[in-house]
């Protein structure tokens, strides 16, 4: 019986401008009034997650950072985190300078963003983020770390990003620009997803999971049932088992609606 629904956000259960229909409302609240977990496992990180706790339901927990940041709704404050360590990080960034030339670096903390001078922002900044030397802004906090490239393809990006330093990090591209996420090695999605169900109680066969791109595959290929929003990377459409109507068409609501009878 399914007891938890794993969501991917933008371009899965948000709509093309970022909010949540109201179908899409109603079917949340209904699940949660029945005591059905619904966690969103999302590669944002935690900043830019705040219009959205409203609708996580009173368990309120979410996955952000791709893995790296479990976030507790209720108590306004990070549940857990997995960092990558410094020395594994730095050396993450010079690998990937030299093997592509014209690549630059920000990081994802627990503490907040921070980036080099190079990377450009396509978000307005946070307050205050700093901005120096990788060597100064990449600390203990850091669970992702960000590269960027302005003038490769993005998937092309990611997979020789993949060839430098996939022995040492977890890489995965979910963006429609050369933006490759980096986390720890082993950090992904589903491997903090699965750690979460089973403190609830939950395994994988009781999961149903939605999602649309790369940074999804490990979270689909580990749900009991998956599916692919319409519109989703060949590679998402490829692995998972259905294909739900598309994410501004409130796709997810209309297979939650049938799943339990909604």
């Amino acid at each position: 019986m399914l007891s938890l629904v794993a969501t991917d956000l933008d371009g899965t259960l948000l709509r093309s401008d970022g909010t949540v229909g109201a179908r899409t409302v109603a079917a949340l609240e209904a699940l949660d009034e029945r005591g059905v977990l619904v966690v969103f496992v999302t590669g944002r990180p935690v900043r830019w997650m705040e219009a959205l706790w409203q609708h996580v339901g009173a368990h309120g927990l979410a996955i952000c950072s791709n893995g790296g940041v479990v976030y507790d709704v209720e108590a306004g404050a990070v549940r857990s985190y997995r960092t990558i360590p410094v020395e594994i990080g730095l050396d993450v960034v010079e690998r990937l300078r030299a093997g592509i030339p014209g690549t630059t670096f920000a990081v994802e903390r627990t503490t907040g963003f921070a980036k080099e001078p190079a990377y450009v922002e396509r978000h307005r900044l946070p307050p205050g983020a700093p901005v120096g030397p990788m060597s100064e802004v990449f600390d203990d906090h850091t669970v992702k770390l960000l590269a960027r490239h302005d003038e490769l393809d993005a998937e092309a990006f990611w997979q020789r990003a993949q060839e430098i330093v996939g022995d040492v990090v977890t890489t995965t591209w979910s963006s429609t620009g050369a933006m490759v996420e980096i986390s720890a090695f082993g950090v992904t999605k589903a491997a903090t997803l699965a750690l979460l169900a089973e403190e609830q109680g939950v395994g994988p066969d009781d999961a149903v999971a939605f999602g649309d791109m790369p940074n999804d595959l490990p979270m689909l290929e580990w749900a009991g049932t998956s599916y692919a929003m319409a519109g989703a990377h060949p590679s998402v459409l490829e692995l998972a088992e259905h294909v739900a109507p598309g994410n501004d068409e409130d796709g997810v609501a209309r297979v939650l609606e049938r799943l339990f009878d909604l």
